[in-house]
């Protein structure tokens, strides 16, 4: 059950990109499962992959072609991720491509393709490439919607955001779609992300936004520790607008917090969306030698099932925080001075539990959907913000049964 998500809100189009999902039975019967996004020539496009050792045929693919080409199409499929699959994955995720590149007359390094799903099996090819012509056939501006249902796996509902600027006083839009549940954690943008804006913006220079931006949305965000072989995020630039962005000055940091927070609402829907969550939780760190030693301490915490799991029963048992702090892999001179807090609750100073502290008021501050954990080190002025949420009983359940 997704805490707190509301609605997915209405997705502004974007000029010179059409997308069209169908149903192709890949893996369920009657279930969106294939969609194509599909742009106009000239389109731009900014990427990031997973870091994992056992890439997915799909990144591969996919980083293999965009080095070299900027993209006429995407392709995504569920049910089938694609990954541990060796050559022959590798001719599948090209299999798809191709079919994609004779359905639009364009070359086969022009399509990206993405997958998500079971892992180790192979993709049924066949039916991904009887699914393309109605899904390009389908294809329009306000595909949106559908297609965002259509990325689905274990995700309880679609997440899409949309915000529009002026820029040189022209709208300017940016409209996005994500898909992510369960094996989520940073380590670039543990899901799959498709985002698109009507500005024009050379590659170099949409890569910079991209770069800045993932490291506080999708580079913050964890689930359950893991990262997947499928992470992609991709931002396209059609140029339909008519105004065009440089690498520096005021529009540029203006649109990098336009895209900002299109990305922070799709990464935090994941986490508030994660398998079996009951919670929202904020870990927020300050006070640390610099800011990758307080991102090390959040991502401690937000990975620690002790914690999690206390923070699903409302548990305000402190002492797990603690604990995952005193392990975190960095240098505390004086654990003195370090300060823990739930939700604004002072619990522990000093070396021992706060004077002020009293249980009844640790549980009414993690009674709450949305709670912050927040540590105060005491040894400089790094901070981190990490976004996670809790473990509960659902969450073993729908991995103890993911493929059955």
């Amino acid at each position: 059950m997704a805490v707190g998500l509301k609605a997915m809100p209405p997705l502004g189009a974007i000029a010179g990109v059409r997308l069209g999902t169908v149903a192709a039975g890949i893996r369920k019967a009657d279930r969106r499962d294939l969609v194509v996004i599909l742009c106009d020539p000239g389109t731009t496009a900014a990427t990031v992959f997973t870091q994992s050792h056992f890439a997915a045929a799909p990144v591969v693919v996919a980083k293999a072609h965009w080095r070299h080409s900027e993209p006429r199409a995407l392709i995504i499929n569920t049910g089938y991720a694609n990954a541990a699959t060796g050559e022959a994955g590798l001719d599948d995720a090209r299999a798809c491509c191709e079919a994609v590149a004779r359905a639009l007359s364009c070359r086969a390094d022009e399509v990206l393709p993405f997958s998500t799903g079971v892992i180790g099996e192979r993709l049924p090819v066949a039916a991904v490439i009887a699914g393309i012509p109605a899904a390009v056939g389908a294809a329009c501006e306000d595909g949106w919607a559908d297609a965002a249902h259509g990325i689905m796996t274990t995700d309880t509902v679609p997440k899409g955001a949309t915000r529009e600027i002026l820029m040189g006083g022209k709208p300017i839009r940016i409209t996005g779609i994500a898909k992510g549940s369960g094996m989520i954690h940073p380590n670039m943008a543990t899901m799959l992300a498709f985002v698109a804006t009507d500005l024009e913006a050379a590659r170099p220079v949409l890569q910079a936004a991209l770069a800045q931006v993932v490291k506080t949305t999708f580079n913050a965000i964890s689930v359950d520790g893991d990262t997947s072989t499928n992470d992609a995020l991709v931002v396209l630039a059609t140029g339909r607008s008519g105004v065009r962005l440089t690498a520096e000055g005021p529009a540029f940091m203006q649109f990098c917090e336009a895209l900002r927070e299109v990305c922070a609402e799709l990464a935090q829907a994941i986490v508030r969306d994660g398998e079996g969550a009951t919670k929202f939780v904020r870990v927020e760190i300050s006070g640390a030698k610099s800011d990758e030693e307080a991102r090390i301490v959040a991502d401690t915490i937000a990975t620690s099932p002790l914690v999690k799991t206390a923070l699903f029963a409302s548990d305000p048992n402190w002492g797990r925080i603690l604990m995952a702090v005193g392990r975190a892999p960095i240098a505390i001179d004086d654990p003195d001075r370090v300060t823990v807090s739930l939700n604004g609750v002072r619990v522990f100073g000093h070396g021992t539990v706060d004077p002020d502290y009293r249980e009844e008021a640790g549980q009414q501050a993690l009674a709450a959907a949305d709670i912050t954990i927040g540590v105060h080190l005491g040894q400089g002025t790094g901070q981190a913000v990490l976004y996670t949420c809790d473990f509960s009983y659902d969450y073993v359940r729908i991995n103890g049964s993911y493929r059955t």
